[in-house]
């Protein structure tokens, strides 16, 4: 049994929590009466309520977030109805910002921002029988040098199945304000020499996947170099995933990430808008010609998997705006592009934008923009559309020259919303389509609709299956001119598939 259980719904099992961990790791003494109990969402609520109940703990930590807060609503809501004496403590972004959209009213305790000290403190308090008074606890930042490190509280079943998520600073020196990076301005380091001994741990444990949560990690040289040139000396194979600002890769940063291999890197670049006027409405800063000039580089002279970010929706942003921004895009890179419709996080100054842009947006998880004064529900519904068959037929690469047949005269973003439209029209659907039908709804949309030669079709897409390691479904194989080619580790295979030829 458990006097605490920390706990939280992951998106997917293959996410861990480093939040829960961090608490755990604060929490000294109370440590070996604590327990970590994660879980995902869409499961049977009653079920976890049932299990952390289980260990009848006096306190139940919830960390909660933008996708699990419906979750944590219903769960709440059975653990006060079984155990009312059993405290409730949320903590999180969702949680951390008044007033909160989602009910979280039957909390006995939630503690905004950084939770460290402040749930030790709490839980201190109420395992001695001195509940505080007030139920709103504005924690102040830790001085992250003093915290204790979350990373030996991964277990082996974290190492060989989960993303291992690791940071080295928190904030974030820009404003966006769609980001609740911009409301911690001030950047904080943890010690390099530290961290560089946790990762050797993580190493030598068999961790081979490092995804760092760091929110500008090219932005300290001194730091991102030193972190590159440990993963440089190792021998053995590794993935690596950073989030880097768009502007910022000097000579000294370009000549390491040139030296990393194939599926080694992957580096996710905040895009958000290429239109200067939008992107100073919401403070973004914008170089156009430093991002076109280190993406070539980064296209041409590395093997970087490159993930870049687009929204739709944001304040002043016309659908045609959102359509050059992808056609300018694509052809600076050949690298996965998220298309992501706009939310309204807790914390942000976007209500700043509601009234002069008709911003209009839903008040469920995860809070996205319906409509705006530029662009309406019905276009909205159709970039959510456009968005999801985009993720299935472009970033996924499983379709890398066919795909390109959607479109003529660097036109992307028209082709693909006409075959999107047209998708929709057959299948009524965006999830849970097979992928011998997209292969066949592809085939039928380009041969008859865009009427290229089948022959020619079909050549590309097979070529295009077996690149993927996929073998061609019935109908295509009297096209087949190759043979499947050898499997792709299913981790790295966006990596391996996104990199242009040219």
């Amino acid at each position: 049994m458990h006097n605490i259980v920390l706990t939280t719904f992951n998106a997917r099992y293959s996410h861990a929590s480093l939040a829960l961990r961090y608490l755990f790791a604060n929490l000294h003494e109370l440590q070996e009466h604590a327990v970590i109990r994660e879980f995902v969402i869409n499961q049977n609520i009653q079920q976890i309520a049932e299990r952390i109940l289980d260990e009848r703990p006096e306190i139940v930590g919830i960390s909660t977030y933008i996708w699990n807060a419906s979750d944590i609503t219903e769960l709440i809501g059975i653990l006060k109805k079984v155990s009312p004496q059993t405290f409730i403590v949320l903590g999180g972004p969702e949680a951390s910002h008044l007033p909160h959209r989602t009910d979280f009213s039957q909390a006995d305790y939630i503690i905004s921002g950084e939770g460290e000290v402040a749930f030790y403190e709490l839980c201190r308090s109420l395992l001695d029988k001195q509940p505080p008074a007030e139920r709103f606890i504005k924690a102040p930042m830790v001085d992250v040098s003093q915290i204790k490190l979350p990373y030996d509280h991964y277990d082996d079943n974290d190492i060989a199945h989960r993303y291992i998520y690791v940071e080295t600073s928190r904030g974030c020196p820009y404003l966006c304000e769609f980001c609740l990076s911009a409301i911690d301005e001030k950047m904080r380091y943890f010690d390099i020499d530290v961290m560089l001994s946790e990762f050797e741990k993580l190493w030598q444990r068999g961790v081979r996947s490092f995804k760092f949560i760091d929110r500008t990690f090219n932005l300290k040289l001194t730091f991102s170099n030193r972190i590159l040139d440990f993963f440089l000396a190792k021998e053995e194979h590794f993935f690596l995933h950073f989030e880097v600002i768009p502007d910022h890769f000097p000579e000294a940063l370009r000549g390491r990430i040139a030296q990393f291999g194939p599926a080694q890197l992957q580096l996710e670049i905040g895009i958000q808008t290429l239109n200067p006027k939008i992107a100073d409405n919401i403070h973004r800063p914008l170089h156009l010609e430093k991002i076109r000039e280190n993406l070539q580089f980064l296209e041409e002279h590395t093997h970087a998997h490159l993930h870049l970010d687009l929204i739709v929706g944001l304040p002043g942003e016309t659908l045609q705006s959102f359509a050059r921004n992808l056609d300018t895009l694509v052809s600076w890179s050949g690298g996965e592009i998220q298309i992501g419709i706009l939310k309204k996080l807790s914390g942000t100054t976007l209500a700043r934008h509601d009234d002069p842009f008709g911003m209009v947006y839903s008040d469920i998880p995860p809070y996205d923009v319906l409509q705006t004064a530029d662009v309406s529900f019905k276009e909205i519904q159709q970039m959510k559309r456009f968005a999801r068959y985009w993720d299935i037929l472009y970033n996924s690469g499983n379709f890398m020259q066919s795909v390109e047949l959607l479109w003529e005269d660097d036109k992307v973003f028209n082709g693909f919303l006409a075959f999107s439209e047209w998708l929709y029209e057959q299948t009524a659907a965006t999830w849970k389509i097979s992928q011998e039908r997209m292969t066949r709804l592809l085939f039928e949309y380009l041969s008859a609709l865009k009427e290229y030669d089948t022959k020619t079709v079909g050549i590309k897409m097979t070529e295009d299956l077996a690149k993927a390691g996929r073998k061609p479904p019935a109908f295509l194989r009297l096209y087949a001119t190759v043979t499947t080619e050898v499997a792709i580790d299913a981790a790295t295979k966006r990596q391996s598939l996104r990199k242009r030829d040219d």
